[in-house]
């Protein structure tokens, strides 16, 4: 399959790295048993430290010219908007630097992001009471889910940038979602669609037996 395709869904693509990860959620892979806090442990419990950013995907980069790029927010909110990435760049812009844990075991620290605030985005949209999660959309059809107090972290953001430089195709450009106290899935790539829901609705790998919600510190990989 072409690497240019857009908009394909990933039930399609049943890459070598989709088959060996779900054999991990069913093998309980990598699992220590130990638990660490984020306030005293940096490094979570299984992770190891790499200097590089690693490319992981489900055999699908979309392509997606900065031109052509849009992100709905809608669902349960009062005021749904639908962004171009100028859109994008005029609301409230804030600058991170967080560390990553991918459910993979790498682990990589200090990141400079560049972009929206999940709050400051919230305070635009003004989900209503009764929303109480989100479900992430990409351009390649991935999904995930979110408890909204976890989309909301104060650290948590919509990014265009790394590093000072925009962020790539192979790492989720032009825009992807960080949310640096959870494993790396829940950040979605080629970001397209954020809906407010009122109950939790499982993603690709939650279906697939990982975690409903993520927590590299209590080694939340797989779903119990």
């Amino acid at each position: 399959m072409s690497d240019e395709t857009e908009g394909s869904a990933p039930s399609a693509l049943p890459t070598k790295l989709t088959r060996t990860k779900e054999r991990w959620a069913e093998e309980g892979k990598f699992l220590t048993g130990r638990v660490a806090r984020p306030e005293s442990d940096r490094l979570p419990p299984g992770q190891h430290l790499v200097k590089d950013w690693p490319v992981l995907d489900l055999g699908l980069q979309p392509m997606l010219p900065p031109s052509r790029w849009r992100l709905d927010v809608d669902g349960l909110v009062e005021n749904p908007i639908h962004w171009d990435l100028d859109a994008f760049k005029a609301a409230p812009q804030s600058t991170e630097v967080t560390d990553i844990h991918c459910v993979t075991t790498w682990s990589r620290y200090d990141n400079r992001w560049e972009g929206v605030r999940t709050r400051d985005l919230m305070d635009l949209v003004r989900p209503r009471a009764e929303a109480h999660f989100v479900l992430l959309y990409s351009y390649d059809g991935y999904t995930t889910n979110l408890p909204l107090e976890d989309f909301a972290a104060p650290d948590a953001m919509l990014v265009h940038s790394w590093e000072g430089e925009p962020l790539t195709r192979a790492h989720g450009g032009p825009v992807r979602l960080v949310v640096p106290h959870l494993y790396f899935w829940k950040s979605a790539k080629w970001l397209k669609r954020i809906e407010f829901l009122p109950a939790d609705k499982l993603g690709f790998w939650e279906e697939r037996g990982y975690h409903e919600r993520g927590d590299p510190w209590t080694e939340q990989r797989y779903s119990e």
